[in-house]
């Protein structure tokens, strides 16, 4: 079955109106920061990841459908990508992109099926 890049996987173990500020996400290899923000709405979900100290501060948009778990006791998200594939993302700016299709259009090349990683269809 195809996800769509901006939707939860059915197998993620996310709640709709789950509150997952605050969560931890773990990378492949290893922590990457937590949720400051994030979006449940349907066919538009993500998170906003502040990396804190781990790449500079910044924050990073990722989309619903790199989450592969959700363990709602130790407050974390697991995501399917390295710290490395998600530091070489392309980069974010709050004010700027939340509501830019045009960003949204490369993520979804970056993350998804022809990007560098040879992600799900979309």
């Amino acid at each position: 079955m195809t996800e769509h890049t901006w939707s939860y996987r059915s197998t993620a173990g996310h709640l709709a109106g789950a509150d997952l500020t605050g969560y931890k996400v773990e990378a492949t290899d290893g922590g990457i920061g937590k949720v400051d923000k994030h979006s449940d709405e349907v066919d538009d979900s993500y998170l906003v990841v502040d990396t804190g100290p781990w790449i500079f501060g910044k924050e990073v948009l990722l989309p619903a459908s790199t989450v592969t778990r959700i363990d709602p006791e130790e407050r974390t998200i697991f995501v399917d990508r390295t710290k490395d594939q998600i530091k070489d993302a392309p980069e974010f700016h709050r004010d700027e992109h939340l509501d830019d299709a045009v960003y949204r259009d490369r993520l979804v090349t970056y993350y998804g099926l022809g990007g560098p990683f040879g992600g799900r269809l979309v």
